[in-house]
């Protein structure tokens, strides 16, 4: 934590060692990480103000996120129930829709997902996020239970791979355990290439709706970001003509 003194503002400071990024071939992700960011203004995006560097460290000043991690939430509860899911699904759904006229993502988690003051969904990390959203891309990147079967295959890839990692999410927040995750990495992307998962019976019909036109094999085939926002499920959750849809999780 920091706090600017003109104006008593509390805000984030992430400390990076210039020898760790190096070491670790991390400099160009930085460097994008920072691009893509910093022109980003969204309620449910992390903001970054500003950085700055000195001989051994790169800083970056974020907004802080008073509710923490949204994983850390996940592990104390084990899941969330449909109606906090929902809240947390459109609030990345509209998040995503902004972020989408100028980046990918492409390495949407919990882990990367923070909570604000009154549990508003923050997405982070922009590390492996890429400006122009309308181009494909073939680079793997991200975390492997959340990557889509294009990208496990080694195919070219748009913006449709935050709707793919919309839909592990959503199955993750509501079951507590990931739908194609396995103990050999060859398992997983076995399941991920075939789309073979199954839904516990704790699982609503209307979360089944929404998780299983998200996680179609057919990029252009995924439900939308405006629908996803409109879906009967969630719209039975959320208040969508309020901006109060924080998610009651902080």
């Amino acid at each position: 934590l920091a706090r600017v003194k003109t104006v008593n503002f509390i805000v984030a400071l992430k400390v990076l060692f210039k020898s760790q990024l190096v070491r670790i071939h991390m400099e160009q992700q930085l460097r994008r990480e920072i691009e893509n960011h910093a022109y980003l203004r969204h309620p449910n995006i992390l903001r970054m103000y500003n950085y700055f560097y000195d001989e051994k460290c790169v800083y970056l000043i974020l907004e802080y996120a008073a509710g923490g991690e949204l994983y850390k939430k996940l592990q104390e509860r084990g899941h969330f129930d449909d109606e906090q899911t929902a809240k947390l699904i459109y609030q990345m759904a509209d998040a995503l829709k902004y972020c989408h006229k100028k980046v990918i993502h492409r390495d949407l988690k919990p882990e990367n997902l923070l909570l604000g003051y009154w549990g508003e969904l923050k997405i982070a990390d922009f590390g492996w996020s890429v400006h122009e959203p309308t181009s494909k891309r073939s680079t793997l990147c991200g975390t492997l239970d959340y990557l889509p079967p294009e990208m496990v295959q080694g195919w070219l890839h748009d913006e449709n791979v935050d709707l793919w990692s919309l839909g592990v999410l959503c199955y993750e927040l509501l079951v507590g355990k990931l739908p194609f995750e396995r103990k050999e990495i060859r398992d997983t992307y076995a399941l991920i290439k075939e789309v073979n998962y199954k839904f516990p019976e704790s699982i609503s019909e209307g979360a089944r709706d929404l998780i299983s036109k998200l996680l179609v094999k057919e990029p252009a085939n995924r439900l939308s970001l405006q629908n996803v926002m409109e879906h009967p499920w969630i719209c039975q959750h959320v208040d969508t003509t309020s901006n109060q849809t924080s998610s009651s999780v902080a």
